[in-house]
């Protein structure tokens, strides 16, 4: 009897053994053929589409889809992920809510192309369910955030480690991505992806996000509540015609206008874009002297870059060389043509499009992009600002030496520079002598300097002495003049011939 007991015992003892240790093994590998696990349900599928920058906008609404499938109690979420990275936002209160979440958090990154790097593929790593779609990468995942270099690749590995040992997946393999760019068939062979779709030996992952969301069917998935069994599909049709379809409701969520237009401005390239674009048009405009279409949609430009530049780490040289740049074309526009500033100006252009971003952050403006725009700028004002100035301010440029000797009408007064009526057009002018002339005063033409003309006041003005000579025949007061102009040269020590 006593060796009844014992044998009792140590039978009863490794049954609780076994019974405790099953659900270990259940829950310790995502995709692990578990049929022990709950079902996730029917609850609905959500997908959030996430492309571009981890914004402010893009973290909102990945949170909001979260908090969503939490309390509809949906079966599953899915996040289509194509990113480069973080900016101007703090990753940690997503990943407790990942961490947190009652229904299975995945992550599709696709379609073919897409990327999910820095802050981007940490999100990735702490899903329950990772696939990595035919045709795109994953890694490196440091920086984390491309507006600032910390955490360090060390942190950013120990991070990745903890996040893929969470959710049963190789953590020595997940930390290589913290420095390095993998693909799909690299990822799934590695285990730093999840084998939704293909083999070990044929590893790409699934071509579209349908094949993915119908393929983690079956998969275990960690939750805060425990490991789960994604059903999300059925099979529908009979020989080659079976196929699988999602088996409940499939909602999609995308940034919503106000959430889409304040991403698109974070947009680095946008925003240089717009802050080119905008100053330009403002400067058309004031060479104009109007305010129209041209200066109202300038301004909006510039109101556009200046929200995108509040969540990016702008450079104060990089703006101030790009104001400086806009300041050296206004002044050979108002030259009339272009000399030293528009150098100065060009130089500065290049110099700001290249220091725009700070040099911490993994930030810049495309090589191609910045030889567009500095192009297109420079066509701009060496170009067609001067047309635009010719337009409002002179006649049509043929003949314009005619105009010398020709007499107008101050608009407004010139001291030294200001606008004339010259045969019923309007001219910048400015006065070639010290004497100021008051607005509504004669003056006469005497020099044409590009599109500016150089006036004098009808009366009292300087007269070439050579002019007064071939005027002077028979004519007394010209004959003294003459002569005083002689005695002049001669007091100077000069020939009067």
């Amino acid at each position: 009897m006593p060796h009844f007991r014992r044998l009792l015992t140590i039978l009863l003892g490794a049954g609780f053994i076994i019974a405790g240790v099953a659900p270990l093994a259940g829950a310790g590998g995502a995709g692990a053929p578990i049929t022990a696990a709950p079902s996730s349900g029917r609850g609905g599928v959500i997908v959030v589409q996430v492309k571009g920058l981890l914004d402010p906008p893009n973290i909102e609404i990945m949170m909001g889809a979260i908090r969503e499938a939490n309390k509809a109690r949906a079966s599953v979420v899915v996040i289509n992920l194509d990113s480069t990275g973080a900016v101007d936002v703090d990753l940690k209160p997503l990943l407790k809510m990942i961490r947190n979440s009652r229904v299975a958090i995945t992550t599709w990154i696709g379609p073919s192309g897409s990327e999910a790097k820095g802050g981007a593929a940490v999100i990735a790593a702490a899903s329950a369910i990772l696939g990595v779609g035919t045709g795109a990468h994953i890694g490196a995942a440091s920086p984390m955030r491309r507006d600032a270099d910390t955490p360090n690749s060390s942190q950013t590995s120990a991070l990745l480690a903890t996040e893929a040992l969470r959710v049963g997946r190789n953590a020595s393999e997940s930390e290589l991505i913290s420095t390095k760019r993998i693909n799909a068939k690299d990822a799934t062979s590695s285990g730093v992806s999840d084998r939704v779709c293909g083999t070990r030996k044929n590893g790409d992952g699934c071509a579209t996000l349908g094949d993915f969301v119908v393929r983690i069917d079956g998969h275990i998935a960690a939750t805060a509540q425990g490991p789960v069994r994604i059903e999300t599909s059925r099979v529908v049709g009979e020989g080659q015609d079976r196929r699988r379809q999602p088996n409940q409701d499939v909602r999609f969520r995308k940034l919503g206008l106000v959430g889409q237009m304040e991403h698109t401005l974070t947009n680095p390239s946008f925003a240089y874009v717009l802050i080119l674009v905008g100053l330009s048009l403002i400067m058309f405009e004031f060479f104009t002297i109007s305010i129209g279409l041209a200066g109202g949609a300038g301004a909006i430009c510039v109101i556009g870059a200046c929200i995108g530049f509040s969540h990016l780490p702008v450079s104060g040289l990089g703006i101030a060389l790009l104001l400086l740049s806009m300041f050296g074309f206004a002044v050979d526009v108002q030259a009339g043509k272009p000399a030293v500033w528009s150098g100065i100006a060009t130089v500065a252009l290049i110099a700001g499009s290249l220091m725009l971003y700070d040099a911490g952050s993994s930030l810049n403006v495309p090589w191609w992009l910045l030889i567009v725009m500095v192009g297109a700028t420079l066509l701009f004002m060496i170009t067609a600002m001067p047309i635009a100035v010719r337009s409002r301010f002179s006649t049509p440029t043929v003949g314009r030496e005619g105009l010398i000797g020709e007499m107008g009408e101050a608009v407004v007064a010139i001291n030294p520079d200001g606008v004339v009526l010259v045969r019923g057009a309007p001219w910048r002018a400015r006065t070639n002598r010290a004497t100021p002339i008051a607005a509504g005063d004669v003056i006469r033409v005497s020099e044409v300097d590009g599109l500016v003309l150089e006036v004098e006041p009808e009366e009292g003005a300087a007269r070439d002495y050579r002019e007064m000579r071939r005027g002077s025949v028979g004519d007394p007061d010209a004959l003294n003049d003459d002569a005083l102009i002689d005695d002049g040269l001669n007091e100077a020590g000069l020939d009067p011939s």
